[in-house]
C-alpha cells in the first residue's frame, strides 16, 4: 500500500513543540479536559452519509452527565481500584469467581515494586518460568491469546495513552493520510477528553482498545482489582461505540502475567497486545509528577520501546533518538513484522511518528490498523466486525448471543464464540485471591448511589495547560 506525503506534512511536524502533557500517570495529563469539538455534530448532514450500526439499545449522548454517571470519578482514580469488588457489576464478580472456580486463574500472588520501582515476585517464584510468565521480564506466553509480534511485512500501527489534547493532531494527521490504527485508550481520559473520543471513533472509525482505567502496575494488583481496571473501561467503550466490546487490551508497561492474562482472557475475552522492538537503554525518573498509584522511582528495567513518552524528562529519551530508532525498525528486517509502542501524549511522541510515517510506505511495509493485522475481514470487536456494521448484544463480562464470524487467524487468540465472562453462581471468597493488596493501591471508598455504583463525576472546567496543548496542535 502506498501512502500520499501531503504537502503539509513538514509544516505539520514542524509546527508540532516539545512535552505539552505529561505521562498519563501524572493525572494533570489524564484529567485534561478539551475545549470545544473537533467532531460533526449529530445533527450535521454528513452522518446521514456514514451512520454507523449498533446493538439497538439506547445510550446516553457521549461526554453528558448521564452518560458518565456511575463511572469511576476523579478521586476514585487516585485511590485505585478497590480491593472488594464495592461497586462492580455483579456480572463482573461472577464471571470472575465462576473462572476461578473452574481453575482458569492460576492462583499467582501479586507481584510487588523493589525500592526501583521494578515488579518483584514471591521467593520461589521464577519470573521467566510457565507459571508465572511475565511479559515485564520478556516471557512471552504459550497462551495464544498474547500477542507480541505482527505478520511478515505488515506494520501494525497503535498509539497508547489517548485520548488527550495532544490526540487531535494525530487523528488529523490519519484522517488526511486515509489510514486507521488501533487507539489503546485510558477509561479515565475517555471520561474527561468526550470530544476525542467522539473524532477518534464516530469521524476517523478508529479501532478502539483498552488502555485500562488508571495506568497501573497489572501484576501488583488483586483479581479484583485487575477486574475493575478492565471492566470499567471496556464498559464506557461499549456504551460509548453502540454496544462495541472491546478484543484488545495493553497492559500499561507492558506488565502482564499468567494471572493478570487469564483474567483478561476468560473474565472479559481480551487479547493481551505487547510489542516487539530492538533492546533501548531504560531512563530513570520520567514522570514529572508522581501518582500515588506510581512508585516514586521508575523500573531500571522495561521492554525494549522508543520510550517517546519520556522525551523532555530529565534524563529521558530525547526526540532525535526516538527518530533514529524508529527509522532503525522501518529499515530493517520484515519478520517478524513491526508492532512498536507508540503514544498519543505529547506533542513530541505524535510529531515522531508524523516524521517516521513516510518511511513505512518507502520501505515496502503494509501499514494496517493493529486490530486488523492479521485480516481485514477479522473482527475488530467481540460482537462487531468493524467499527460501522451491525452489533450483537452483548454485556462487559457476559456472553455473546451470536459473535460475527472470523476469518481464521493465527494471533487471534481469545476466543469469541460462545460465551465470553459468561454469569456463574458466584464461588464465595474464591475472586479475591490469596495475596494482599498490592502498597499505593488501596481500597476506594466508593460513594455508592443506591444502585450498586461509583458516584457521578463532577463536571470538569477546561484547564489552561489543555488549551495551550491544543493550540500547540
Amino acid at each position: 500500500m502506498v501512502f500520499p506525503v501531503i504537502p503539509s506534512l513538514l509544516l505539520a511536524v514542524a509546527a508540532l513543540s516539545s512535552s505539552a502533557v505529561a505521562h498519563p500517570n501524572a493525572h494533570d495529563a489524564i484529567n485534561a479536559a478539551l475545549p470545544g469539538t473537533w467532531h460533526h455534530p449529530e445533527d450535521h448532514p454528513v452522518r446521514a452519509l456514514f451512520r454507523r450500526g449498533d446493538d439497538g439499545a439506547t445510550y446516553p449522548a457521549v461526554g453528558t452527565p448521564e452518560w458518565s454517571a456511575g463511572l469511576p470519578t476523579w478521586e476514585d482514580d487516585e485511590k485505585g481500584m478497590p480491593t472488594d469488588g464495592k461497586g462492580y457489576p455483579q456480572v463482573w464478580i461472577d464471571a470472575l469467581n465462576a473462572a476461578v472456580k473452574a481453575g482458569n486463574i492460576p492462583d499467582i500472588p501479586p507481584s510487588t515494586l523493589d525500592p526501583t520501582g521494578f515488579p518483584k515476585y514471591a521467593d520461589g517464584l521464577d519470573p521467566n518460568g510457565p507459571v508465572v510468565c511475565s511479559a515485564t521480564y520478556k516471557c512471552r506466553s504459550n497462551d495464544s491469546s498474547e500477542i507480541w509480534d505482527a505478520p511478515d511485512g505488515v506494520f501494525a500501527s497503535s498509539f497508547d495513552d489517548g485520548p488527550l489534547p495532544t490526540s487531535i493532531a494525530l487523528y488529523n494527521f490519519l484522517k488526511q493520510n486515509n489510514v486507521t490504527s488501533t487507539h489503546f485508550m485510558i477509561g479515565g481520559n475517555i471520561r474527561d477528553n468526550p470530544d476525542a473520543f467522539k473524532l477518534a471513533f464516530d469521524d476517523l472509525q478508529s479501532d478502539i482498545a483498552v488502555h485500562t482505567w488508571t495506568h497501573p502496575y497489572m501484576t501488583t494488583l488483586t483479581n479484583l482489582q485487575v477486574v475493575g481496571e478492565l471492566g470499567w473501561t471496556m464498559k464506557l467503550i461499549h456504551d460509548s461505540t453502540g454496544g462495541r466490546v472491546p478484543k484488545y487490551w495493553r497492559p500499561p508497561f507492558g506488565d502482564s502475567d499468567e494471572r493478570v492474562l487469564a483474567i483478561a482472557k476468560n473474565v472479559f475475552g481480551l487479547n493481551t497486545v505487547i510489542w516487539n522492538q530492538e533492546p533501548h537503554a531504560h531512563r530513570a525518573n520520567p514522570f514529572s509528577s508522581p501518582s500515588p498509584l506510581l512508585p516514586a522511582t521508575p523500573p531500571s528495567f522495561h521492554l525494549p520501546s522508543t520510550e517517546d513518552w519520556s522525551i523532555g524528562e530529565a534524563n529521558g529519551a530525547t526526540r532525535p533518538g526516538v527518530d533514529a530508532n524508529l527509522k532503525k525498525w522501518i529499515s530493517g528486517a520484515k519478520s517478524p513484522g513491526l508492532i512498536i509502542l507508540e503514544h498519543e501524549l505529547t506533542n513530541d511522541t505524535v510529531g515522531a511518528f508524523m516524521q517516521a510515517f513516510p518511511l513505512i510506505a518507502q520501505n515496502g511495509w503494509n501499514f494496517k490498523s493493529l486490530a486488523r493485522m492479521n485480516s481485514d475481514t477479522d473482527p475488530i470487536y467481540q460482537n462487531a466486525v468493524d467499527d460501522t456494521g451491525d452489533v450483537t448484544p452483548m454485556t462487559v463480562g457476559g456472553p455473546a448471543a451470536a459473535p460475527p464470524a472470523a476469518s481464521t487467524s493465527s494471533s487471534s487468540g481469545a476466543a469469541t464464540g460462545a460465551a465470553i465472562g459468561a454469569a456463574a453462581p458466584s464461588a464465595s471468597g474464591s475472586a479475591t485471591g490469596s495475596a494482599p493488596a498490592a502498597s499505593g493501591s488501596g481500597k476506594v471508598d466508593s460513594k455508592d448511589n443506591g444502585a450498586g455504583s461509583f458516584a457521578s463525576p463532577a463536571t470538569w472546567l477546561v484547564s489552561v495547560v489543555a488549551a495551550a496543548a491544543f493550540a500547540l496542535a
